[in-house]
């Protein structure tokens, strides 16, 4: 039988998991990452993974790899960027806000340019 005392620790374990969790989440997929300069960078996607919770393309710079976050299907769709403009091989031309962790090639797309079209995936932030 479980006795109150054990129903509350038992409780604030849960709470405790649940806010570590959540916060993990939030670092991750929200803007905490990133730094708050503006960042341009041009390459050629050599690697592609679209979907949920966001996609993901791989560029090749200068001999680097870099990966870059696109937005999830239903934002890229709002943007009017389709799959086949996030192809391998295709060149195109990012802005957005770089990774903070030093040496890490990672950043967070805002707007995507390819062939001279631009696509505002946060219409709502300046990019």
């Amino acid at each position: 039988m479980m006795t109150i005392g054990n129903q509350s620790g038992l409780l604030a374990l849960l709470i405790g998991v649940l806010l570590a969790w959540s916060t993990a989440s939030l670092a991750h997929h929200g803007w905490g990452w990133a730094t708050d300069e503006e960042f341009e960078i041009t390459g050629t996607i050599t690697g592609v993974r679209l979907g949920n919770p966001h996609g993901e393309v791989t560029i090749e710079v200068d001999g680097e790899e870099w990966v870059i976050e696109v937005g999830q299907p239903w934002r890229n769709m709002r943007a009017g960027l389709t799959d086949e403009q996030l192809s391998k091989g295709r060149k195109i031309t990012v802005h957005g806000h770089r990774s903070a962790r030093e040496g890490e090639r990672r950043m967070k797309a805002e707007r995507v340019v390819v062939d001279g079209e631009d696509f505002n995936l946060y219409p709502g932030r300046d990019s």
